[in-house]
């Protein structure tokens, strides 16, 4: 049997797919982007939207894509069997439930309707189906949040440290990559959104300092005081939201994740390698 990939080359997919190779598992790989030959992995190139080549036998689908086209994508596949499905989605789904930006409430409606609509998919094909929820993500130098502002203060050499006393979870994707294999064997997570953190809760200002302590080049600090982030909310609309997110807990309760898969994430301790993109 084979397991497909959805987003084989994402940050998780980067951890996840020398763990399959590991276990002996034949992969399919899904990317929008020519791939270079990995042994045990065959690279599709492509997306979900287009017309994806006739599949065989699946043990499982694993998906780091949008949810939203993972459902749709499932609703009208055929398949063979009834593969288990696992899939990420994200704390946002919670976290921007509130938020006062509407583009934001927006973002996690979507979310929560997406995972929904991939349960449905999933029963129409039989399938047993689990739903991570992560919260930020770091580790590969392929994330969209941290990475962008290490490299950006190393080319600067300055680091911004805003102020906010709002709680962190950053979670390393390998620890989902670990998480979505143990959730293949545990049939008492089917059915289950499992949110996954780090192992570690830290203030906004620690962990963009720990983050600037771990950079292979010295930076200098640039405090932003709340005044003039409260500032920058009134004169930078696009910027309200992250801005006004620093004063808020962005965790996960990773309470089901220890006792359903035994999944103990690691605490936040980042390296100069996290933030260079993968060779």
């Amino acid at each position: 049997m084979t397991v497909l990939v959805l987003g084989g080359s994402s940050q998780i997919g980067h951890f996840l797919l020398p763990r399959l190779r590991a276990s002996g598992e034949q992969v399919l790989a899904l990317s929008r982007q020519p791939r270079p030959a990995q042994t045990g992995v065959e690279w599709l190139q492509g997306a979900l939207s287009d017309s994806v080549p006739a599949l065989p036998p699946l043990s499982a689908i694993i998906s780091f894509g949008p949810l939203e086209a993972l459902a749709a994508w499932l609703s009208q596949v055929p398949l063979n069997n009834a593969p288990r499905v696992i899939a990420t989605s994200s704390m946002s789904a919670e976290t921007k439930r509130d938020s006062g930006v509407p583009a934001e409430r927006d973002i996690s409606r979507l979310l929560r309707e997406s995972e929904a609509a991939l349960a449905t998919a999933c029963a129409r094909h039989g399938c047993a189906w689990t739903v991570l929820r992560p919260t930020l993500i770091y580790g590969a130098g392929l994330d969209k949040s941290l990475t962008p502002i290490a490299r950006r203060a190393m080319r600067l050499r300055l680091f911004p440290l805003p102020a906010g006393n709002g709680l962190r979870q950053p979670v390393h994707a390998d620890d989902i990559a670990q998480a979505v294999l143990a959730a293949l064997e545990c049939p008492a997570a089917a059915g289950r959104i499992l949110p996954i953190g780090g192992g570690e809760r830290l203030p906004v200002a620690e962990m963009f300092a720990r983050v600037r302590g771990s950079l292979p080049r010295s930076t200098m600090p640039l405090p932003l005081p709340a005044w003039l982030l409260r500032l920058g909310q009134q004169v930078l609309p696009p910027l309200r939201g992250p801005l006004n997110r620093l004063s808020a807990d962005l965790v996960a309760d990773n309470d089901e994740l220890r006792r359903l898969l035994g999944i103990n994430p690691r605490p936040f301790r980042p390296e100069p390698s996290m933030w260079m993109a993968p060779v």
